[in-house]
């Protein structure tokens, strides 16, 4: 049986602490995750792990010797991404970012990675709260954030700036009610829409050297982008979305920009991976081209 499989079968037990769960994130049976950890035991002559009906934990030899096991499988990818230059990117590489991102940028530049390089298979996982990559088996994060997660590793790859937005039926009706919008400060008297994952209440805006942080009443508070732009347009209220999402609704007049001279916050988009360790060419190239990527198709 192949050694760098079963070593990496077993860091992904020993993380899992499940045949089950490593099956289901190595795309493999149950049965041939434990036929690997059989091997793994057979070649290194010693019992890894204390396997119960309800319980898998490592041994002491188990734990002495995972340390070694991932430095091995480190070198061995080292030593297989020089063999491996100059030939074709293949592999799967598993995504995780939000679903609005997902939908509406990412689709176009995994399209452009896959074209290119047609020995790629990609797995994209979509949520708006933040994924625990280790558990997920997750290669590459894609994440909007002013402070990532400072357990991951990675680098800003694009930026993200949002605006104030609001559809002309809200505007129309609010006019007679509240009034008109022309300081942040009158953003107080009137229906706003928070995204729980950023600034539900508080929103902070500039304009060149001046900042305003203003409390908003927010009726109604969603998790995820989508959903808060089509409240938005369906007439709810006044909502802080990224460009990415807002700028079609702009120009074709279904949004009107409130506020235009305010800017909310830029913030950075995000590739972050948990380790530097076995990190792929693939996963490599995929980052660098959606770097690129971002960089020729701003939003």
């Amino acid at each position: 049986m192949d050694r760098v499989i079963a070593a990496k079968v077993f860091i992904d037990v020993a993380q899992s602490r499940s045949f089950t769960a490593t099956a289901e994130r190595l795309g493999m049976s149950r049965p041939m995750v434990t036929r690997y950890m059989e091997a793994m035991e057979d070649w290194l002559k010693t019992r890894l792990l204390h396997r119960t009906t309800r319980k898998i934990s490592l041994t002491t030899a188990g734990e002495s010797c995972l340390k070694d096991v991932e430095l091995w499988l480190e070198q061995a990818d080292k030593i297989t991404s020089l063999a491996n230059i100059g030939k074709e990117l293949s592999g799967l590489v598993r995504v995780t970012t939000s679903m609005s991102f997902g939908f509406s940028q990412l689709m176009p530049a995994i399209q452009a990675f896959m074209d290119e390089h047609s020995q790629v298979r990609i797995d994209i996982d979509l949520e708006d709260s933040a994924a625990d990559l280790t558990e997920k088996s997750i290669d590459l994060a894609l994440r909007i954030a002013s402070n990532p997660d400072p357990s991951l590793i990675g680098k800003p790859i694009a930026l993200c700036e949002s605006v104030l937005v609001a559809s002309p039926d809200y505007l129309q009706q609010s006019q007679a009610s509240v009034g008109g919008i022309n300081h942040p400060q009158d953003l107080t008297q009137h229906n706003c829409l928070g995204y729980k994952n950023f600034e539900q209440h508080i929103w902070h805006l500039s304009k060149n050297e001046q900042f305003e942080s203003i409390t908003v009443d927010c009726r109604l508070t969603i998790n995820e982008a989508n959903a808060l732009l089509h409240g938005t347009l369906n007439g709810i209220g006044i909502s802080m979305q990224p460009t990415y999402l807002a700028n079609r609704y702009i120009k074709d007049g279904r949004l009107i920009h409130v506020l235009p001279e305010w800017k909310p916050k830029a913030l950075s988009i995000y590739a972050l991976y948990s380790s530097r360790k076995h990190l792929s060419p693939t996963v490599r190239a995929l980052i660098d081209h959606l770097e690129s990527y971002f960089a020729a198709h701003h939003w």
